[in-house]
């Protein structure tokens, strides 16, 4: 008996004992679809982080230095470190907040709270940060400690009504005046507690603006994600040498914190997984007790078979595929539902998820693998029945 007569074999027990099989095959089902919506849901999550993080900017490294008697790194000492290593560094900005109140000369007491910033003109390319009219801060602004300000749309909107309009105009920040030289993109809804509340000026008039010398806060670009941690350790150690105790300063890498947080989230995965992957040893073993009750009903007909010649390695092959059959149709089933709930999942945590044909390729082979190793028990108790015996059972 060929494969193709088992597999008919299979088919016609599996109809004739519709509910049954339903049954038998309810683990593999629930199994084989919660693997997959875990799957895909924990893969769309990995990139809606990864995407998050990304907006940060993967390459920055974020530099805090505290103040140290007789020492101190200066903006022109960490620029000049980093034009000597073009291959590890692409750009180096100063980073000084300060919290305000902004208004126009005209708007009387009508004021806004912004958190201003003071970096110089490589700010706009490391936090790939979009313009709609006018220009970013430049070196000759920040040489000439210049009263310009770049602005969001918010308050280019609150204040004038259009981002073009703002152009040119004197905005105050705690009364001080500075003249409107860009106005950012829109990026959220213009809203006073969105990202589009902004204010950045040349890091030097900040400096005069705080009445402080030194600069603690820096971010330096690595010139790509493959040399983010070379670029990291570099840092370090100049620092090490500036400074003279690596307690006195910090060093942030986001693409750092990005490897970590993955790392974490393939654990959970792995441990979701396998948890879902014990309903799946559950179906296993409903397979092969559903098995043995069929070998222990059908030992008439195995006695009968092997009468008329059926050897033992025919009723293995019968047995084995209607198990691996049953366990197949229930991985066909549950692959199915796993991606509709899957996609249903996406829909309603709003986030992309694609079942990935890695992990159904995955799924598939396990239920088929399931079905041949749990049906291998009842098939091998079948083919060692003794045909006199077996015909004696009623």
């Amino acid at each position: 008996m060929g494969l193709g007569k088992s597999f008919q074999m299979a088919i016609s027990s599996i109809i004739n004992n519709k509910v049954r099989s339903l049954l038998t095959m309810l683990g593999i089902i629930i199994g084989i679809a919660a693997v997959i919506i875990l799957i895909s849901v924990m893969n769309g999550l990995t990139s809606e982080v990864s995407k998050v993080f990304s907006e940060f900017g993967t390459t920055s490294l974020n530099t805090n230095i505290r103040s140290r008697p007789n020492v101190e790194v200066t903006p022109e000492e960490l620029y000049e470190f980093a034009d000597e290593h073009p291959d590890l560094y692409s750009g180096v900005t100063p980073n000084i907040s300060l919290s305000g109140e902004f208004k126009t000369p005209d708007a009387g007491d009508d004021t806004v709270s912004v958190s201003a910033k003071g970096v110089s003109e490589d700010y706009y390319d490391i936090q790939k940060l979009e313009l709609c009219f006018g220009r970013f801060i430049t070196y000759q602004d920040c040489e000439n400690k210049s009263n310009v300000a770049v602005i969001g749309s918010f308050q280019a909107l609150y204040y004038f009504g259009s981002c073009e309009a703002a152009l040119d105009q004197t905005v105050r920040l705690n009364g001080k005046p500075y003249k409107v030289i860009g106005v950012l993109e829109e990026e959220e809804d213009s809203t006073e507690s969105s990202s589009d509340n902004a204010m950045y000026i040349p890091y030097t008039t900040m400096m005069k603006a705080t009445s402080t010398g030194t600069v603690s806060s820096y971010i330096v670009n690595a010139k790509s994600d493959e040399v983010v941690y070379d670029a990291k350790s570099a840092l370090e150690a100049y620092l090490l040498e500036a400074v003279g105790d690596d307690d006195y300063y910090t060093v942030t890498s986001f693409q750092s914190i990005i490897d970590s947080m993955l790392e974490m989230m393939d654990k959970m995965e792995m441990v979701l997984v396998a948890i879902a992957a014990i309903s799946l040893l559950v179906g296993g073993i409903g397979i092969m007790n559903i098995m043995l009750v069929s070998v222990s009903e059908r030992t008439r007909e195995i006695g009968i078979r092997k009468s008329l010649g059926a050897k033992h390695k025919h009723i293995m092959m019968q047995f084995v595929m209607e198990s691996g059959v049953v366990s197949c149709i229930g991985g066909i089933i549950g692959i199915i539902i796993g991606v509709i709930f899957s996609l249903l999942a996406g829909s309603a945590l709003q986030m992309s998820v694609s079942p990935s044909v890695g992990a159904i390729a995955l799924a598939f082979g396990v239920s088929v693998g399931i079905g041949v190793v749990f049906g291998f028990l009842p098939a091998r108790k079948a083919a060692k029945l003794n045909p006199i015996d077996a015909l004696r059972n009623d």
